[in-house]
């Protein structure tokens, strides 16, 4: 067997359709097994339901620009004529000087001509890309307006959610034989880190995706990669290494809760029966979520975080009503439950007079202030959830039905002016990012009811 037999065998076995191991055979693209996947992958935005985005993201090192490229000119522009396709890369100089190189390993069977000048390549059948770049967001503007049948994002966590939605608006075809659709190529961190979690990474994880797939990178699937490379990310330390090395994407720079790991602390499910005591808290917000959470005590004093309710722009009667519904499905009352902590907020005078707790309580759900004293609540939180690599077993657990806080922990970085406090960040216009859901469950955990305050101090 040659190598284009094996090369064939493997893209078929990744999931590549006839047309495009063909296409990849015959421009000798060189592609490995996990980029393969992602060329599969790919070919999904073809079908009328499938995906209209494809990221590819995680360790660095696994050869995500040359599957970019590959996909973009060797599959996509040879199959249909006439393309139009736009990769944008952060920096100009270096995303040409880059460009260039990928241009002459994987075009040099491909009939085309390239304008360095104008950053254009042209195939024979008048499909083209165009080397995009921006050095600051504002820059991504000019590229609005245009229309793009394909557009490739190196490095899509350098844009905010907003840029990103931006650029979206000009994927679109008049071509009756092609669907739109954007590939990206990342790694973790950066200022999009968080919304990409959200819009990639999460539905991934939680075998969710419909109009999106995403394929993690790691750089051991890349074996072109010299040993003294892989030696430089191995001696990496704290939130770099995991990054970088293993492509973690529950982690980034200025990481707040570095303990925390989904395989450890996020349950697939738990048993109710096994709680000796409820209690529920409030982050209260309109614009920013509202976020109720629903917690309990076993006899073992651990913690389990088991249900969540989050929306954004409800009135409380809403709210209400999806918190009681929250409790029924634990066949709970909130007067069954030992506390139901808020944030001060919520008990201050609105203009009339009246405050959102009094609201709720009209609604049968009365709230008690809770604990607001960050630097403690925080501290506890860190305590529960233990240091698992080192053998500090945890004590805090969260089920993994409340998707908001699970994907919050993870991206809460230390106040660069306060290291011992979490840095407040909104939530965008979208909804994306905020530190709302953890708020809540700093309420939750750090609030305790009096006879517990009063056992500890008497040293019970």
């Amino acid at each position: 067997m040659n190598q284009y037999d094996v090369f064939a065998k493997a893209a078929v076995a990744a999931g590549c359709p006839q047309d495009q191991t063909f296409n990849l055979v015959k421009g000798e693209a060189c592609l490995q097994e996990r980029q393969l996947v992602a060329c599969a992958a790919a070919r999904l935005c073809d079908l009328p339901n499938g995906p209209t985005a494809v990221g590819y993201g995680g360790a660095r090192g696994g050869g995500k620009s040359h599957w970019l490229l590959a996909q973009m000119g060797v599959d996509d522009c040879q199959r249909v004529a006439g393309l139009k396709c736009l990769l944008l890369r952060k920096v100009g100089k270096a995303n040409l000087e880059h460009f260039e190189d990928l241009r002459r390993k994987l075009f040099n069977r491909l009939p085309h001509e390239f304008s360095a000048f104008r950053g254009i390549l042209t195939f024979a059948n008048g499909s083209r890309i165009i080397a995009g770049h921006f050095q600051n967001e504002k820059d991504i503007d000019a590229y609005l307006g245009l229309e793009y049948d394909v557009i490739g994002i190196e490095e899509a966590t350098t844009l905010t959610s907003r840029k990103y939605q931006d650029i979206t608006t000009c994927c679109r075809s008049s071509k009756p034989n092609w669907r739109p659709r954007i590939y990206s190529t990342t790694n973790p961190g950066g200022v999009g880190h968080a919304w990409y979690r959200t819009k990639f990474v999460a539905p991934m994880l939680e075998r969710r995706e419909t109009d999106t797939r995403f394929i993690p990178a790691r750089v051991t699937d890349n074996r072109w990669n010299n040993p003294d490379y892989v030696r430089v990310l191995e001696g990496l330390t704290g939130w770099q290494k995991r990054a970088w090395l293993d492509g973690d994407w529950d982690i980034a720079a200025g990481q707040y809760f570095t303990n925390f790991r989904r395989e450890v602390h996020v349950l697939p499910d738990f048993d109710d029966s096994r709680a000796v005591e409820w209690f529920a808290a409030l982050d209260y917000g309109f614009a920013h979520y509202t976020v109720a959470l629903l917690g309990c005590r076993d006899g073992d004093g651990n913690i389990f975080i088991v249900d969540e309710h989050a929306e954004r722009l409800w009135l409380p009667q809403r709210h209400a009503a999806g918190i009681r519904a929250m409790l029924q499905r634990h066949g709970l009352e909130s007067s069954g439950l030992r506390r139901f902590s808020a944030g001060a907020d919520v008990f201050s005078r609105q203009g009339d007079g009246s405050t959102v707790a009094q609201q709720y309580e009209r609604l049968g759900i009365r709230l008690k202030p809770a604990s607001m004293d960050r630097l403690n609540g925080w501290a506890e939180l860190m305590q529960g959830f233990g240091d698992p690599e080192n053998g500090v077993r945890p004590t805090l657990f969260i089920h993994q039905r409340c998707k908001r806080l699970v994907e919050t922990i993870p991206t809460l970085q230390h106040d660069p002016n306060r290291p011992e406090d979490v840095l407040k960040v909104d939530a965008d216009e979208d909804g994306v990012g905020g530190d709302d859901a953890a708020d809540c469950l700093r309420y939750l955990v750090a609030t305790k009811t009096r006879s517990v305050v009063q056992r500890k101090l008497r040293g019970f």
